[in-house]
Order: C-alpha cells, then sequence, then structure tokens
C-alpha cells in the first residue's frame, strides 16, 4: 500500500505538471512526495474546478469495492491499469483523504463521499498537502508547447507558456483532463501537445453520458426518477450492458447513473448507431409473481377504470404511458381486462423498449472516452515510450470506467504513478 504523506527520496529533479485537477494534483503530491521541485501549471483561477462539481457537488472520490470488482467496472483498457493501482489502491486514497484532513463515508453500492457532502473538503485536502509539500502553483497559467530535444534520444526539456516564457524541466506530465465539462477547462488541450509529441489518440467520445432515444412518450415523463429497475441494452439483440439502479426519464430520453454507466459501453461500441434498451420496471418479481400482484390489484379496484387501478403499482407520472401503450382502453373497467390484456400489460412492465438513437455530447458527459493510446505509454511509470520524461495521467487517456467513484481513483492512481515515476534520477 502507497504512503502519500512522507517526502522520502531526495532529488533535485523539476517536474511540472500540466493541469491542476485530481490526476494534476496528485502527480504533484506524488512528485513532491518524492524529493522533486514541482511546479504545477493550471489555467482556471484555482485548482479542482472539475471536483467541485463531480457527483452534484458531493464528489464520489473512490469505490470500496474488492480488487475483482473494481476491474469489472472499467470500460477501456483495465489490464493497463493494473500498475497503477497496485501503486495507489482505493483503500490507499481512503487512507490519505482520511489523514489530509478529510473524513469520509461510504454509501450504497460501496460509493466513498466525504462526511461533510461538501467536495470543497476533497480539494482542500489535495491543497493543504501541495503546500506542506512545497508544490509551487501557478494559477491563469497555461502550458502552449512541450519543449524537447531528439539527440541522443528524444527527451523533455521544459515547457513554453502562453507569452513566451520558458520553463525548464526534466520531465513533464500532461494531466489536462479530455473534453467534458469544457466550462471547467477541459478544452482537449492535451490531446494537441501529445499530437506534437508523436502520439496518436483514440477517438474521444462522450462518456457516462446521457441517452438519446426515438420514442417520444419519455418526455410525457420528464422529471421521473425510477430507483431499483433493471437494464439491458442490446444491439441487434446481442447484449452490450446490463445492469440494476437508479435512471431518471428526460425531454430527450433517458438518464440517471444506471444509465450513464450504458452509454459508456454504447458510445465505445456503437457510436451514433441505433440500439434498443429493455427496462424492468420490477425485476425483484418474476412474471408469475408480477401477475399476482396486478391480480390483487385488480381485485381491490374491480369496478375502478382501467386508468385509474394502477395508482399502487406505478408512479402517476408514468400511468398515463403504460396505460397508453397497453392499447388497453383507458376507460376499460377492470373487471372487464382479458387474460391476454394483462399478460400484455405485464409484458410492458417487465419489458418497457426504448430504440436508442445516440447519446447527448461532451457538454453533458461526465468524464471522456478515448485519448493517449496506451500503448504508447508505460503502465508501470506512466511515462511516454515514445519521449522520455514525458508522463501522462488521469483522463488523457484511454482509460475510463461506469459511475460510482472508478473515474476519480483512475486520476489519483495514474497521477500519483506519474508523478513519484517522474521524480526519480534517470
Amino acid at each position: 500500500m502507497a504512503s502519500l504523506c512522507g517526502r522520502t527520496a531526495v532529488s533535485m529533479r523539476h517536474v511540472i505538471v500540466a493541469g491542476g485537477g485530481a490526476a494534476g494534483m496528485m502527480a504533484a503530491i506524488g512528485a513532491a512526495g518524492e524529493g522533486a521541485r514541482v511546479t504545477l501549471l493550471e489555467k482556471n483561477e484555482k485548482t479542482g474546478k472539475k471536483i467541485y462539481i463531480t457527483g452534484k457537488g458531493r464528489c464520489n472520490l473512490t469505490n470500496s469495492c474488492d480488487r475483482e470488482d473494481f476491474f469489472k467496472s472499467i470500460v477501456s483498457n483495465e489490464k493497463f491499469f493494473y500498475s497503477a493501482f497496485n501503486r495507489l489502491d482505493n483503500q490507499a486514497v481512503m487512507e490519505f483523504f482520511s489523514r489530509a484532513g478529510c473524513r469520509l463515508k461510504e454509501e450504497r453500492g460501496g460509493r466513498v463521499f466525504p462526511l461533510s457532502d461538501h467536495s470543497s473538503d476533497v480539494i482542500a485536502a489535495l491543497n493543504r498537502e501541495m503546500d506542506r509539500l512545497g508544490v509551487k502553483i501557478r494559477l491563469h497559467t497555461q502550458m502552449t508547447q512541450v519543449l524537447r530535444e531528439d539527440s541522443p534520444a528524444r527527451h523533455v526539456t521544459g515547457v513554453r507558456l502562453t507569452g513566451g516564457e520558458v520553463l525548464k524541466a526534466d520531465a513533464v506530465i500532461l494531466a489536462t483532463g479530455g473534453r467534458s465539462y469544457e466550462a471547467t477547462g477541459s478544452t482537449g488541450d492535451g490531446y494537441r501537445l501529445a499530437r506534437e509529441m508523436g502520439h496518436t489518440l483514440t477517438e474521444p467520445r462522450p462518456a457516462l453520458v446521457p441517452f438519446v432515444v426515438k420514442e417520444g412518450w419519455c418526455a410525457q415523463m420528464q422529471g421521473l426518477s425510477l430507483k431499483n429497475v433493471a437494464v439491458r441494452l442490446e444491439k441487434d439483440k446481442k447484449k452490450i450492458y446490463q445492469g440494476f439502479g437508479e435512471m431518471l426519464f428526460t425531454h430527450f430520453g433517458v438518464s440517471g447513473p444506471l444509465i450513464l454507466s450504458a452509454g459508456s459501453y454504447y458510445n465505445k461500441r456503437f457510436y451514433g448507431q441505433k440500439a434498443q434498451l429493455h427496462i424492468d420496471l420490477k425485476p425483484a418479481l418474476s412474471r408469475e409473481q408480477l401477475d399476482t400482484r396486478i391480480l390483487r390489484d385488480f381485485e381491490k379496484n374491480k369496478n375502478r377504470l382501467f386508468k385509474n387501478a394502477l395508482e399502487e403499482l406505478l408512479p402517476s407520472k408514468m400511468i398515463p404511458v403504460i396505460v397508453s401503450l397497453s392499447c388497453i382502453c383507458p376507460e376499460t373497467k377492470v373487471n372487464g381486462i382479458t387474460r391476454s390484456q394483462r399478460a400484455g400489460l405485464e409484458e410492458l412492465l417487465k419489458n418497457l423498449t426504448l430504440t436508442v438513437t445516440g447519446t447527448r455530447g461532451f457538454s453533458e458527459a461526465i468524464v471522456t472516452q478515448g485519448g493517449v493510446r496506451v500503448k504508447e505509454v508505460n503502465p508501470s511509470t506512466m511515462e511516454s515510450r515514445l519521449i522520455r520524461g514525458l508522463y501522462f495521467a488521469g483522463e488523457l487517456l484511454d482509460l475510463d470506467a461506469v459511475t460510482g467513484g472508478f473515474n476519480l481513483q483512475i486520476a489519483w492512481s495514474t497521477g500519483y504513478l506519474a508523478g513519484v515515476s517522474a521524480a526519480k534520477e534517470e
């Protein structure tokens, strides 16, 4: 288990970290903890701007699940992540924040949050640690170029800032993020810098992103949130994803934690193609149990109209939609509904089907899928295989996961590994 709070080896190496988000701050802490002189460059007016809005301002900073379940939650290039996770795993992250003065709590599904429910406490802990270790933070500062020499071997020599200022460095860590939440500064700058260094990219795509669907009736349920539902996403009858949890109906389709995770698997393989989303509204009940439940409800309401007899079975906002889709006349008395009509209703409740036509864009994506190809990065150090002294961390890499704190763990782990690696003497 990694220790983050103590300075170890003595080193005079100068490490420049580009990006003051989760990965960048942890990279700075890792490098400074190894004795390097560290300068962190952040183009915003403060560090941690994206962390601040993560998890609706609560910041789901990791997940407490075991190693096997953790790697099952990674969508892209999970094997590449092994070394970084081994160097700084989820338990070590929780210990770090606790020691740094950010008390934590665990919620359903292993999701870990600051006890206060304030993401600002996470940022404050990181800033305190950087201050303790002597990290120099330059705000309102943007890097425009990574400088290198090509003889005798290609290696980093420093960076050039907006305005032309040159900073010399022994190592440069790119932790500039992807393209999600552009208002926080994630405008894809790192992609250009990586390409200029000879790296290739897997096409960046929105990830953890809501679905756009064909069916207009979703809009009638806009704002309706459902808990404990099961979904199965299929393309040409082949399963892409299945899961259990919370979802939300919107004016354009569906969203919520369960859907966002499905959106990542969809965009990875079938970006922009049609797919089918099957929703089980009553996953705790078998077909037979559901039939028994409906018969019981109908018996209680046998003299009521069908449109008024589903109040105990469904949320009020959903009832008109289900009544319409059932093809049962709303004015039919419950005692007049046939067995086949009841079977059709049960099919709707166990297999409500939507046609996915795409996802929302980067402005609504929580993370970016794609980025610097991991084959061009050493997984044991996060160093470029093409340029000595150039390191990558966080969302800039082609490495992403489902919801639940997993993506921030990727940022902490890859950032820390890049930092300690960059600080070491060559």
